[in-house]
């Protein structure tokens, strides 16, 4: 490996699973993916913090075995006394990374709770425990589906910057011209944080279009009309879906992406097929 590739991001990302067969699993998945040593493993936090304690355990669990856990910390339906209560359980166990987002309102619900904006809980990690965290906040090259405009998603991400973030991870995307200028759009706004690529690889089509329409992140009509022409036959999706993903990861680490950070669906499969085609 050069000396620009060892400096590089690499990093995983988990669920917390709902049953203990599922913990089992995500065990048998981070032991495999170790291996690839990863400076992180993130874990996911559900709808108005809905899955807390299992994020906490999986975190632990990542930590206790020798890995860095980055476990994520949602705002939306949070309250300050709880935000800090996790942070000093997160401390306790030391853990020095987190993923601050603002995160999903449950369904039926809206109290948004003590923050608004992933900006507003940045600021509030910073303010109680310094530099103890290095903070990743989420990015959007091609808008956040909720966001007013580019200009304003762009401002909201300037936001999270200021307040305190060390680096971001983008939502996942196969349109590598797309991060490209979203980066530049930054440096022109004077943001100079490492902004890492969220690779999400393809293995099962129309659960990736399910994600997709939800998070606003696009597929490309070509790929889409591709995979759809191919029915249910799972062994061609899965390998043209290794070769999108593993070009674009290609095309994103030659034109300067500082790492990339894998959605790994709690499998290691995939994530493992490209890290090797990479040749990293």
């Amino acid at each position: 490996m050069n000396a620009v590739a060892a400096e590089r991001i690499y990093s995983f990302e988990f669920f917390p699973p709902k049953t203990p067969e599922g913990m089992q699993k995500l065990q048998e998945t981070r032991n495999q993916l170790a291996q690839l040593k990863p400076k992180f493993f993130s874990v996911t936090y559900g709808a108005g913090g809905s899955t807390q304690e299992r994020t906490l355990e999986a975190a632990i669990d990542i930590q206790d075995h020798g890995c860095e856990a980055a476990p994520h910390l949602s705002c939306i339906g949070s309250t300050r006394e709880n935000i800090r209560a996790l942070l000093q359980t997160y401390k306790e166990h030391g853990i020095r990374h987190t993923v601050a987002v603002r995160g999903d309102l449950p369904s039926g619900t809206m109290d948004f709770g003590h923050f608004r904006f992933a900006s507003e809980l940045v600021e509030f990690i910073r303010a109680e425990t310094g530099d103890w965290f290095e903070i990743e906040v989420a990015a959007y090259p091609e808008v956040h589906p909720q966001a007013r405009s580019a200009r304003d998603d762009l401002m909201a991400f300037k936001r999270k910057v200021q307040a305190g973030a060390n680096s971001a991870i983008t939502q996942y995307f196969y349109n590598a011209d797309a991060y490209f200028q979203f980066v530049e759009d930054c440096q022109r706004e004077g943001i100079d944080i490492p902004i890492v690529p969220g690779i999400m690889p393809i293995s099962n089509f129309s659960q990736l279009v399910r994600f997709s329409d939800a998070c606003g992140a696009d597929i490309p009509r070509w790929l889409r009309m591709k995979m759809q022409s191919f029915g249910d036959d799972s062994a061609s999706i899965r390998a043209l879906g290794l070769d999108v993903v593993t070009n674009l990861c290609d095309r994103l680490l030659a034109g300067g992406a500082p790492g990339l950070h894998f959605f790994t669906m709690n499998r290691a499969g995939a994530t493992s097929t490209v890290w090797q085609r990479l040749g990293l």
